[in-house]
């Protein structure tokens, strides 16, 4: 398929028709918007916006979005701005409005039956699915040990998707022994054909040795199994390149623009 059509694909199966991404949170058109809302501990914010939006009905909607959420009580909210998104200006009418615009990522693609066989992985690590609690701790402690932050909100959330969807979520560790020293984790969309690689990382360590690259096979042949046509990762600078020789293409970049609501 074209890129402009998997791109009106994705828009209309996981933007416009998103489901929720966790128990605990609703999806809902409202306006020209479509936003999830959840707890404190859940993703909150704008996942979609009308194509026709103008700059006036832009400023509206994004005045009301700042309302909804302050009055929930969470800490923060995100627009997700794809670059196509309209209208051309909305960046900076939320920059305006007291978001700040964090790092662009590139919106990667690739059919999933190019990107199924195996990789080997370096000598004495093995790949475990996650499949309970002990699981999701160690896809937490490598988290950890890969990019540096906390996990407790990842925590959180995975536990419950295992627990109350797991049929929208898959993750997978590598142990170097019985130490975790990467994961990456896997939302399932049913009914739109897309599947997304979300958290892949991995030790500093152990860079450069071929498990990024297993890990993205190994959550191929579990997108495939549920039926899933394409991979899809919003990927970083450091991931794109791996991604782009793995055959991933660009449908184009988003941006997080995120609203920190005071205290």
């Amino acid at each position: 398929m074209e890129s402009d059509e998997v791109l009106a694909l994705f828009d209309h199966g996981t933007r416009e028709h998103a489901r929720p991404d966790g128990p605990g949170a609703r999806v809902e058109r409202v306006g020209d918007v479509v936003r999830q809302t959840g707890g404190p501990d859940d993703w909150n914010g704008v996942l979609w916006s009308a194509p026709g939006l103008t700059p006036g009905r832009a400023a509206a909607e994004i005045a009301a979005q700042v309302e909804h959420y302050t009055a929930r009580g969470v800490g923060s909210f995100e627009w997700k701005l794809y670059a196509h998104d309209r209208p051309a200006e909305l960046g900076a009418l939320l920059t305006a409005a007291g978001f700040d615009a964090e790092p662009a990522e590139t919106v990667l693609v690739a059919p999933v039956a190019d990107l199924t066989a195996p990789v080997a992985l370096p000598e004495g690590v093995r790949l475990l699915d996650v499949t309970d609690a002990d699981g999701i701790e160690l896809m937490v402690r490598a988290h950890e040990l890969a990019f540096g932050t906390d996990g407790s909100r990842l925590r959180h959330r995975s536990l419950a998707l295992l627990r109350d969807a797991p049929d929208t979520f898959a993750a997978v560790v590598a142990l170097a022994g019985d130490e975790p020293v990467s994961s990456a984790r896997t939302e399932l969309h049913p009914g739109t054909g897309f599947a997304g690689l979300w958290g892949g990382g991995t030790a500093a360590p152990w860079r450069g040795r071929g498990i990024y690259r297993a890990l993205v096979a190994h959550r191929a042949r579990i997108a495939a199994g549920r039926g899933c046509r394409f991979l899809q990762v919003d990927a970083t600078d450091l991931s794109a390149p791996i991604l782009r020789r793995l055959g991933f293409t660009a449908l184009g970049t988003t941006t997080p623009y995120v609203y920190r609501i005071a205290p």
